[in-house]
């Protein structure tokens, strides 16, 4: 709970975002788990990764550079912020 508040904080505090959409956690937790741990085997775990590699992914994605078709759906529907947030968000989250 904390965290979801630390990342609304970021969000609303990025400047390039008008507007912050709070359902972003809610969307990637669908596949990754709000806890950053997934539940599907073939989903990988985000909770503890390095926020840096975390946000580089998501803008590979993003460009289309690392492809995978829903992440890009993801990743193109995102601003940069709300990445770096996500990123910051995840990475922060324990490991088990």
């Amino acid at each position: 709970m904390m965290l979801r508040l630390t990342l609304a904080m970021v969000l609303i505090a990025a400047p390039a975002l008008a507007e912050p959409r709070h359902s972003t956690v809610e969307q990637c937790a669908a596949c990754h788990g709000e806890d950053g741990i997934a539940r599907d085997t073939e989903v990988p775990h985000l909770a503890g990764q390095n926020e840096r590699y975390l946000f580089n992914q998501m803008m590979a994605f993003r460009s289309g550079k690392r492809q995978h078709k829903e992440m890009r759906y993801m990743a193109r529907a995102m601003s940069t912020a709300e990445i770096a947030a996500l990123s910051a968000y995840y990475a922060a989250l324990p490991m088990r």
